[in-house]
């Protein structure tokens, strides 16, 4: 599947940043809100993580050469945890802003015209993020779910700031603004944790999802029985990229032409199981106990 496409999801989610900030920064300048100072910021990070997310998905398009004969598609990892990274900061940002609000309280302004605007920016980032979440979902882009479980979080961030400032424009209570604010500080923060952490996760070489070993065991059932048989099945994920590796146990008598019959039949019925994926069989002989002694990662001895 080709993946020089998932760039332009790169490109709009940077061109709605862009408008979403615009959008933000000038609701802040109309009212003063600090909520709304927070959203703008959040915004600002969006479109960083979105320029990341472009580089990364331009490198992890490149073929494997010989430096990196498994491909790049690891790059996406990197633009998951540089975002998570800014996030936290942005977080760190909007919690001294509002700290010094809460001791420097301001009235809040034109709260009409600003609430307006900013609930346009969370509509342009609503449909954005969900045309993100399914282009990830259809071509298994970490970068592009990752940039759309942000932008989900900064809608329903934007939702609150804007119930907020409108709590605090019918109630005068402007100690209301910076809190909401903090509020919103926290939520940054374990959103970009989460990000991090799962970034982290695909570094270690993390299995695939459960429910895909499941399908490749049942595959795997489908083939062998008493006479054939397998065992050290491994997965990885890596980006969008599966990396499926186990070992095949038939008669030693079986023609080498056999055994490598029934592997290609294995294996392509994973590849039409789960989509990109890369399957690594190992035939052995079923009666030979030097079989079972590679079962492990490291063979024993």
């Amino acid at each position: 599947m080709n993946r020089t496409p998932l760039t332009r999801f790169a490109w709009l989610a940077i061109a709605g940043a862009v408008i979403t900030i615009a959008l933000k920064t000038a609701a802040y300048f109309l009212t003063g809100s600090v909520g709304l100072l927070s959203d703008a910021l959040e915004s600002v990070v969006n479109l960083v993580a979105a320029v990341i997310a472009l580089a990364a998905l331009t490198i992890a398009h490149r073929p494997p050469d010989e430096e990196h004969s498994y491909g790049h598609t690891k790059a996406e990892y990197f633009s998951s945890i540089i975002e998570g990274v800014l996030i936290i900061v942005a977080a760190i940002v909007i919690g001294y802003a509002s700290i010094e609000r809460l001791f420097n309280p301001q009235a809040i302004e034109l709260v009409n015209i600003g609430l307006i605007i900013a609930t346009l920016a969370s509509v342009v980032n609503f449909f954005i993020a969900r045309a993100l979440l399914k282009a990830g979902k259809k071509y298994n882009s970490i970068t592009l779910e990752a940039d759309a479980h942000h932008l989900f979080t900064d809608v329903w961030t934007s939702v609150g700031v804007i119930v907020g400032v409108g709590i605090v424009a019918i109630t005068n209570i402007t100690m209301l603004d910076p809190i909401i604010a903090l509020l919103v500080a926290l939520n940054i923060v374990y959103t970009g944790y989460q990000l991090i952490k799962r970034s982290a996760l695909g570094f270690m070489d993390t299995a695939i999802a459960q429910e895909e070993r499941d399908k490749i065991r049942l595959i795997l059932e489908k083939h062998t029985g008493k006479t054939i048989q397998y065992h050290g099945l491994r997965t990885r994920q890596s980006g969008r990229r599966r990396f499926i590796s186990f070992h095949l146990l038939v008669p030693g008598t079986w023609s080498v032409q056999k055994g490598h019959d029934l592997a290609e039949a294995v294996e392509k019925d994973i590849r039409d199981a789960i989509p990109d994926v890369t399957v690594l069989t190992h035939l052995e002989p079923i009666d030979d106990e030097k079989s079972y002694e590679d079962i492990s990662i490291d063979r024993m001895t």
